[in-house]
């Protein structure tokens, strides 16, 4: 039998790496309208829902209890339950229909109801609801700050860059539960270094994540999971009562918190009981909202190649993020874990949140798991704003406001160390994490000694009072001063609102009597701190014109990348650039030479512009084409085209004026034809379109074809580069240098012999 080439090519293709499944209901493995799922139905009686989605009271499992008691809204369930869910999922697209009244008539739906409207919508459909329903007007973005040695002081200059990026909340994670400590305190310097500001946590195990919250060493958590199904909740993580207990503890505290859940999870673990996956998350989702939390995590986070590999996988994440949303809660979608080996399918699935936004897009992870989207993946991101003009939350930044503040972060760690008596940061490793790439770049730590260091740090109770003091009395009241606004900000409890991120204000305390040094007024930041949240920047969309909307500061920031150059500088005249190539002497005549081949050329073609689109000089390439019509036997005739830029017009002009009849065109970019007299101008004989695909050879044996086509001999093919990606790298170049030649058209002057300035 057979095989064919093209289907042997295709499947070495990326995205026949991914694993794809057909559905399996019986084991969860299936996204939507599972066999197993119930139909959505209430009974209500004295204030008291005793059936729920086809079971009686007596028969619910503990998340049915949770729901039940805690995330239906007793007094308006008989009615939201009794609307047709078509009717439902129309007015989640509606525009004219608010946003808050959508809210309250979810708050009294089922899990299986909210399924199934839910599931009424398709892709671009969900996204319009998305984009009305997200709980914070103004997206943003989270990011993962880690490193394989998990050095502090790389973690600290990372924190800095990732916030002087744009990133509202920064988690870090650890490989060794006891680094927990450093890690915490080194991203907690970082977030409030340079000109930002952000909310930060390490995802360790709930007792320490705790203590180090109640220290003032971190802000937020998001480890709080929960699970659709009884059995994944025993084999997991207790019960929904002890997570809402345990959200609380954070909350008494100050500390934000969201719960953690996602699509596929249940099926993981072998716990689905036939159930869909987005029927299971809805029920989290409901847990999540009854516990009282202000937000989740989801969006499948770790489990995402599961769904994936089903059908309608990447529409099951969108739907879960979209049924969050309808709770009212604050929305962290994901992408943080690799979805996919395929980049076009990476970037397909980012899309689903990044267009209609949400409160944080994406979190960055390369070292765990690996990330949808990774730091290395920043200047794709950013120039993805720039391109749709959407708000994704991350902000360009160029190399030397980056190397800044991470040397300035650096520098804050290796002063607080010192003042605490920490293991030494040498000037090595500061210098070392400023330029860092990886933590492969830094050098080697004393692992014992700073494990030894962690525990005693706990132990003996220090905490962010002391980070804040060790800070102000080394210079570094700037980042000293915005650690203890955060503080504040605990205390007011502002930033437990529904989510909320932190921004810089108009009116940072200078209040540091405490620390042991005052503030210098020339380190003292602009402003303090503020919240944002759904309080007070609610979501207000309802239709074009409405809701968030890119300012034009905002705009400007997003499309100013690093990477832009000057489109007024490409080709710009340069005092002596490409001055003396010719010598005008009058205008051509026809000749009368049939052993004569016309080099005609541009009007800025070694005047106002000196080399070819790949950079090859003028000069060089005049010698090229000439020594090819010399190796035939042939002369050859340069003349100088203004009236106009055409490369053919150029070339037909010139093949007048040639003894023989045949010239070469050329323009100053390097586009070339060979052109004869009796042909049409957009006729020729060979033309060369893509300039950076030729080389100095490949115009010697253009001048050499010529002069075969003069005395009539076959010719032979001119040797080309293949690069696809050509017009990719090069098309700006080429458009401004094709205005640049343009420019100097003279319609009214006639071809102009020339001599060169020096010997060719």
């Amino acid at each position: 039998m057979s095989t064919s080439k093209r289907f042997q090519s295709r499947s070495q293709r990326e995205i026949n790496q991914d694993s794809f499944i057909r559905e399996w209901p019986e084991t969860g493995l299936i996204l939507f309208n599972s066999p197993g799922d119930p139909k959505p139905q209430i009974k209500l009686d004295q204030g008291r829902i005793t059936e729920l989605d086809g079971k009686a009271e007596a028969e619910f499992d503990l998340i049915d209890r949770f729901i039940a008691r805690y995330a239906v809204d007793l007094s308006v369930a008989a009615e939201s339950m009794a609307m047709d869910s078509l009717s439902l999922a129309r007015m989640l697209v509606d525009f004219q229909v608010p946003r808050e009244r959508v809210v309250r008539i979810i708050g009294g739906l089922t899990p299986a109801k909210i399924m199934e409207v839910v599931n009424c919508l398709n892709v671009v459909e969900m996204m319009m609801a998305l984009q009305k329903m997200r709980a914070r007007k103004t997206p943003s973005n989270q990011a993962h700050v880690t490193n394989k040695k998990e050095n502090p002081v790389l973690l600290a200059a990372d924190a800095a860059e990732a916030v002087e990026r744009g990133f509202s909340e920064l988690e870090t994670t650890v490989g060794v539960a006891r680094y927990a400590p450093f890690n915490a305190m080194a991203v907690l310097i970082g977030s409030q270094t340079g000109r930002g500001t952000a909310l930060t946590q390490c995802a360790v195990e709930e007792a320490l994540s705790l203590r180090l919250a109640w220290l003032g060493l971190t802000t937020y958590a998001e480890t709080l999971s929960v699970y659709g199904t009884e059995q994944a909740f025993h084999d997991g993580d207790d019960t929904p009562w002890s997570k809402a207990f345990l959200a609380s503890a954070y909350a008494s505290r100050g500390i934000k918190v969201r719960f953690t859940s996602g699509t596929g999870s249940e099926a993981l673990m072998g716990h689905a009981e036939g159930k869909s996956m987005l029927y299971l998350e809805t029920r989290c989702l409901m847990a999540i909202k009854g516990a009282g939390s202000q937000g989740v995590q989801n969006g499948s986070i770790s489990c995402i190649a599961l769904p994936e590999s089903l059908p309608g996988g990447v529409r099951g994440v969108l739907a879960e993020n979209l049924i969050a949303a309808l709770l009212d809660l604050e929305v962290a979608s994901g992408n943080d874990a690799m979805a996919s080996h395929s980049q076009i399918r990476k970037a397909s699935k980012l899309m689903l949140q990044f267009l209609p936004g949400t409160d944080f897009i994406f979190s960055e992870d390369n070292l765990f798991g690996g990330g949808n989207f990774d730091s290395e993946d920043l200047d794709d991101y950013t120039v993805l704003q720039r391109d749709m003009q959407v708000d994704g939350g991350v902000r360009p930044a160029r190399e030397d406001q980056v190397l800044a503040v991470r040397r300035r972060a650096a520098q804050a760690i290796q002063a607080v160390f010192a003042e605490l008596g920490l293991p030494a940061i040498t000037d090595q490793e500061v210098e070392a994490a400023v330029i860092a790439h990886s933590s492969s770049d830094m050098p080697d730590r004393n692992v014992v000694a700073d494990l030894e260091a962690a525990e005693n740090f706990l132990r003996q109770g220090r905490n962010g009072l002391d980070v804040i003091r060790a800070l102000a009395r080394h210079g570094f009241q700037d980042v000293a001063g915005k650690i203890l606004e955060i503080q504040k900000l605990r205390v007011s409890g502002d930033y437990l609102q529904t989510s909320a991120i932190v921004l810089a204000g108009s009116s940072l305390s200078s209040s540091l009597k405490d620390s042991g040094s005052p503030m210098s007024p020339a380190n003292r930041t602009a402003g303090g701190l503020r919240v944002l949240s759904a309080i007070n920047d609610p979501n207000d969309y309802q239709g074009p014109g409405t809701g968030y909307h890119l300012g034009p500061a905002r705009w400007q920031e997003i499309a100013d990348i690093p990477q832009a150059t000057d489109p007024r500088k490409i080709g710009a005249v340069v005092p002596g650039k490409g001055q003396g190539l010719f010598q005008e002497t009058g205008e051509a005549k026809t000749s009368e030479d049939a052993q004569e081949i016309v080099i005609a050329v541009g009007p800025a073609f070694g005047s106002r512009l000196d080399s070819t689109l790949l950079g090859l000089p003028h000069r060089e390439v005049l010698q090229a084409l000439m020594e090819g019509v010399q190796e035939e036997g042939m002369k050859a005739r340069v003349v100088k085209i203004y009236s106009t830029s055409d490369c053919g017009f150029i070339g037909h002009a010139g093949a007048q004026l040639s003894g023989s009849g045949i010239s070469i065109g050329i323009q100053s970019k390097g586009t070339t034809v060979i052109h004869r007299r009796d042909l049409q101008p957009l006729n020729n004989l060979e033309l060369f379109p893509q300039a950076p695909n030729l080389t100095l050879k490949s115009y010697q044996v253009i001048g050499r074809n010529a002069a075969k086509y003069a005395k009539g001999e076959p010719v032979l093919p001119v040797p080309v580069q293949i690069d696809n990606m050509a017009r990719l790298k090069h098309i700006v170049k080429t458009t401004i240098l094709h205005l640049r030649e343009t420019e100097l058209v003279i319609k009214e002057k006639g071809p102009q012999e020339v001599v060169l300035g020096r010997k060719i």
